[in-house]
C-alpha cells in the first residue's frame, strides 16, 4: 500500500500580493511539509516580509488563501513561532533574557505570567538548549547581537510551534554569530520537526540546511531546490537582464543583477559589476 500523504503544514494557494497598483507577486502556490527549511530569497521591496505578515495573519492578500495545518491562518497562533528582524533593545530596557523566554512559553495568557516552579524549569529547558544558560538573569539590552537571537530564538521554539518564521535572523551578525545562529534555527527545526520559513539576504550560511527556495524579484517567484533556483538562466529570466550565478568553495555568488532591484541588499552572495 503506498504511504499516507502527510496534510502539509503551510498551505497558500493562488496568492496575489499587491503594494498600490504593483503586484509584488500573483499566483503563488506552496506547501510546506513538516521539517522543511525553505529561504526565501530575492532583493528588497519584493514582498519577503509581507509574505511572513500573511502568514502571521497580520497581512490579507490581494487574493487566494493562506491556511495553517488545514485551517485559515489567524493572528496569534501558538502554531506559529517567529523571530523578528534584529533590533538590539535599548539599555535600560528591564527584561531579562529568562523574561522573554517565559513570554514565549505563557505569553498567550490573559493577565501577567505566571511564576511557578514548572515555568522556571521549562524556562530554564529552553535557555539551555540554545546555550545562554549563562546570562538567563541578565538584562537583555546587555547582551551582544549574538546572545540576543539566541534569547529569541529561544523565546520562537518555546511553544514547541510547527511552524517557525525567520525574518532575517542573521542581519547585523557576524559571521561567527551569523553561524551559531544559523545552526541553533536548524538543530531545533531537527528535534522539533518544524517546518522553517527563513527570510535572508545571503542564503551562503544556511545553504547546507535548506530544502527549497522561494526566489522573489520582478514581480515574479520561482521555487525549487537551491541548485533549480540560483541558477544564471533562471535569474536572467526573472530579471530581464544578464545575471551570472557562480559557485565557489561552497558559496554562491550572484553578478549583474540591476540596481534598484536590491543587488547591494542580497548577497546571494551578490556582487554588483563584479565589485562589492
Amino acid at each position: 500500500m503506498p504511504a499516507p500523504v502527510t496534510p502539509p503544514i503551510l498551505s497558500i494557494r493562488s496568492a496575489t500580493l499587491s503594494f498600490g497598483d504593483r503586484p509584488l507577486w500573483r499566483g503563488l502556490n506552496l506547501d510546506l511539509q513538516a521539517g522543511e527549511f525553505l529561504a526565501v530569497l530575492g532583493p528588497n521591496g519584493t514582498g519577503k516580509t509581507s509574505l511572513l505578515k500573511t502568514i502571521l495573519g497580520q497581512q490579507q492578500l490581494t487574493s487566494g488563501t493562506v491556511e495553517l495545518l488545514g485551517a485559515p491562518v489567524r493572528r496569534g497562533s501558538r502554531e506559529i513561532g517567529y523571530i523578528p528582524q534584529q533590533k538590539l533593545l535599548e539599555q535600560g530596557t528591564p527584561l531579562r533574557a529568562r523574561d522573554l523566554i517565559a513570554f514565549g512559553i505563557n505569553g498567550h495568557r490573559w493577565g501577567l505570567p505566571i511564576s511557578s516552579a514548572a515555568l522556571r524549569r521549562q524556562v530554564d529547558q529552553v535557555l539551555e538548549s540554545v546555550g545562554a544558560s549563562d546570562y538567563g538573569h541578565s538584562s537583555v539590552a546587555t547582551l551582544s547581537g549574538g546572545e540576543q537571537q539566541r534569547i529569541r530564538v529561544g523565546q520562537a521554539i518555546a511553544g514547541n510551534p510547527r511552524l517557525l518564521l525567520c525574518d532575517e535572523p542573521l542581519l547585523s551578525l557576524d559571521l561567527h554569530h551569523q553561524r551559531a545562529v544559523s545552526d541553533l534555527i536548524d538543530e531545533k527545526r531537527r528535534q522539533l520537526n518544524t517546518a522553517v520559513v527563513f527570510v535572508t539576504h545571503d542564503v551562503n550560511p544556511i545553504l547546507g540546511m535548506v530544502d527549497r527556495v522561494l526566489y522573489l524579484a520582478g514581480g515574479q517567484f520561482r521555487i525549487g531546490t537551491p541548485d533549480e533556483v540560483l541558477r544564471s538562466e533562471v535569474l536572467s529570466y526573472m530579471y530581464d537582464t544578464p545575471v551570472e550565478v557562480i559557485r565557489s568553495r561552497g558559496r554562491i555568488i550572484v553578478v549583474g543583477a540591476p540596481d534598484g532591484y536590491g543587488a547591494h541588499d542580497h548577497d546571494v552572495h551578490h556582487v554588483e559589476g563584479g565589485a562589492h
